[in-house]
């Protein structure tokens, strides 16, 4: 049985947040059951662009300063990074970690704030499609690490949270290629998993207090929830953030590929859970529909399959009164067939793999993701 800590927070305030966090210590047995005196902790955040904490697209500022301290309280060294969308050098870091309001937090405390850019290959004997893959190297610096996510809604895959936020240790622009190369849902979020038992979070925090609801991870629209989530396991504190917001956990990507491989069971009952989530149901939260490239399966030709398929695909609309001409969308768009032109983005949809970086990145969320009314009709389905 996975222990999976469920604690009410109404807000962040700061005296509240800290005891929510030591609270989900004493319900997982206490900080030394993960953490040794003088450990160096990594906090792997979502910090997926540069937005204020009140946008609920990064995890909160004051949520990341209350576990920090803890641990630092108990005798461990911490150290705060991610690496975002798009290119991965220390200017990067510099503006993301200044924009999401952590430059601010940091002062008068030892937390620190990574800076490495390099990467490293590793090794992943338990990988179902990445046997190997490239990481960046602050998993090098430290001893443990401990996965902070934010609970969101997801254009592509539905929902984010512990097992996606471990996305986050492939360096910079090499997420494109990832998406490049696994445009279908199953092989990416099998990749997703791959990574998160690559990451190893010894814990996973989740920042449930303000989520994001409809077109997550940045464009949609902040939502109270008032939780905080914690785990050993990743794959069993997702289950129970999805349950909070109306989703059939078997129906998230990631959580089926967990299911299918045995790191969680079938019936989902493998969960001890220390908190009563019936305080916590949220009937009409915005679930965007999941993007599939073959939305009817494979029982016709395949000519008319891709015809249909054709027909049924969202598609990611640009709205040019919003852009400001910035070219983020182009120079992160994994297949390359977005064209900034006379300074606004151009896409070839015949090309576009529905990724949806673009809304994901766009810093002034110009882009939206516009889904035919008979797709949305099958996804109820």
């Amino acid at each position: 049985m996975e222990k999976v800590s469920l604690i009410k927070c109404e807000n962040y305030d700061y005296k509240f947040l800290k005891k929510s966090i030591i609270d989900s210590f004493k319900n997982l047995g206490g900080i030394d059951k993960y953490i040794n005196k003088g450990d160096k902790v990594l906090l792997k955040l979502n910090l997926i662009i540069k937005k204020g904490p009140e946008e609920a697209a990064t995890t909160h500022p004051l949520f990341t300063k209350a576990l920090a301290e803890v641990l630092i309280d108990y005798g461990a060294e911490v150290i705060i990074g991610d690496s975002p969308g798009g290119p991965f050098n220390k200017g990067m870091l510099k503006s993301i970690y200044k924009g999401c309001g952590f430059e601010e937090i940091i002062k008068d405390t030892n937390i620190k704030l990574n800076f490495n850019t390099n990467s490293m290959e590793v090794k992943n004997d338990k990988g179902e499609i990445l046997k190997s893959l490239t990481v960046t190297e602050m998993l090098k610096d430290v001893d443990k690490v401990i996965s902070v996510s934010k609970l969101k809604t997801h254009g592509m895959t539905m929902f984010t949270g512990a097992v996606k936020n471990m996305f986050g240790i492939i360096p910079g622009i090499l997420k494109a290629e990832y998406h490049y190369k696994m445009p279908e849902i199953k092989d990416f979020s099998n990749a997703l998993v791959d990574i998160c038992l690559t990451g190893k979070p010894i814990l996973s925090f989740m920042d449930g207090i303000v989520g994001m609801e409809g077109e997550g991870p940045t464009s949609g629209n902040p939502r109270k929830i008032g939780a905080v989530l914690a785990s050993s396991s990743p794959y069993h504190l997702d289950v129970i953030a999805t349950k909070i917001i109306g989703l059939d956990p078997k129906e998230v990507p990631t959580i089926a590929r967990c299911i299918e491989r045995n790191i969680c069971k079938e019936d989902l009952n493998d969960i001890e859970l220390l908190g009563n989530i019936e305080d916590f149901y949220i009937k009409d939260f915005r679930i965007p529909e999941i993007r599939n490239l073959n939305l009817i399966g494979d029982n016709l030709p395949k000519f008319l399959r891709n015809t249909i398929n054709k027909m049924l695909q969202p598609k990611p609309v640009f709205d040019n009164e919003m852009c400001v001409g910035c070219g983020d969308c182009a120079k992160n768009c994994p297949p390359k067939v977005i064209d900034m032109v006379d300074k606004k983005p151009i896409v070839d949809l015949d090309k576009c793999i529905r990724c949806f970086c673009c809304q994901e990145l766009c810093p002034k969320e110009a882009v939206s993701i516009y889904r035919p009314l008979l797709m949305k009709i099958l996804a109820r389905f």
